[in-house]
């Protein structure tokens, strides 16, 4: 597996930039060849994500990987290993390596602020990037809602490209404060009200009482969540928090919807897509595809997600709608 492991990473270079601030997958093992292992680069800070049970079983692969790693990338400062089946630190990640991990990292001229060990995952999603790019793309003069903001690296992006205003809300004030720490490295204003914490439903609905109107709304839910206001199940259904947000949207502006259910076949999610567009309320702009470094590459990858994402090339699925009122 080893061997697999150093051809995938191959495969990725020269993708690390020469200042080592950009984040990337180095190692899908899913697709590439060990289902429980996973590696991405942070800056100078290489996280490995160890997803089997025992951990222990995948000890001696992740010490020969984190070996040769540190040879062909000298100028890594640290490294963290996640274990799913540890404790509760253990799962946050540990320190096994080097000093201080990045504190942020840089992605097309934008600073995103860090915390590697807050989380069970890194808390910057890597396989977003294309939807960043499409924010700084569209968002110029824009007002934009990012809802189930998490630490709000595309509320970010909507602000490096001129959105007018963003609103990030997050269930948890912990993750939006790094969201704040985003915005101040990179001079974004930072309004307290624009960071409101709190249920999505209940947030939601307040917006709406208060007549709020947004020129594009940003829908990427965790895969399952429950509170006294309502249930997130990616698994069932996303309709139910599409038609939450459309409201909130200007007509002609977007929606953005990000599914990233492993187990929801991407034509079972296109078909819901399709049956909300049935009545003209919503239409299917485009898909946006997951970068390579994150999906593996055609002569790297030696399986298939367990269900057929297609016609998105992922399981985290990601489209882009337009939101028309009568």
């Amino acid at each position: 597996m080893l061997a697999l492991l150093q051809q995938a990473v191959q495969a990725r270079l020269p993708l690390p930039d020469s200042n080592h601030r950009a984040a990337l997958r180095l190692f899908n093992g899913f697709l590439e060849g060990a289902p429980r292992l996973a590696v991405d680069l942070y800056g100078s800070t290489l996280v490995i994500f160890n997803h089997a049970e025992p951990p222990e079983s995948l000890h001696p692969l992740i010490t020969a990987a984190q070996g040769w790693l540190l040879e062909q990338f000298p100028w890594l400062q640290a490294v963290i290993l996640k274990e799913r089946g540890g404790d509760a630190e253990a799962r946050r990640g540990r320190l096994v390596w080097g000093s201080q991990p990045d504190d942020r990292i840089c992605e097309e001229g934008v600073w995103y602020a860090v915390d590697l060990r807050m989380n069970q995952d890194a808390g910057f999603y890597l396989d977003t990037r294309p939807l960043r790019a499409w924010l700084r793309q569209q968002m110029d003069g824009k007002t934009v809602l990012n809802t189930f903001a998490y630490t709000g690296s595309l509320g970010a992006a909507a602000l490096a490209g001129g959105a007018a205003r963003v609103v990030q809300t997050d269930l948890n004030p912990r993750f939006l404060a790094l969201a704040k720490a985003t915005c101040a490295l990179n001079g974004f204003p930072v309004a307290e009200a624009d960071f409101p914490a709190g249920d999505f439903f209940r947030v939601a609905a307040r917006l709406k009482q208060a007549g709020e109107k947004f020129d594009c709304a940003i829908l990427d839910p965790p895969f399952f969540s429950t509170t006294a206001a309502g249930r997130v199940d990616l698994n069932q259904s996303i309709t139910r928090l599409i038609n939450k947000l459309r409201p909130l949207v200007r007509s002609g502006g977007w929606l953005t919807v990000v599914n990233n259910a492993l187990y929801v076949p991407g034509a079972e999610f296109s078909a819901g897509l399709e049956q909300l567009c049935e009545g003209g309320w919503l239409a299917l702009e485009s898909i946006l595809p997951v970068p390579p470094d994150v999906t593996g590459y055609p002569h790297t990858r030696v399986a298939a997600p367990p269900v057929d994402p297609a016609p998105f090339n992922h399981p985290t699925k990601m489209a882009v709608l337009r939101v028309f009122h009568r």
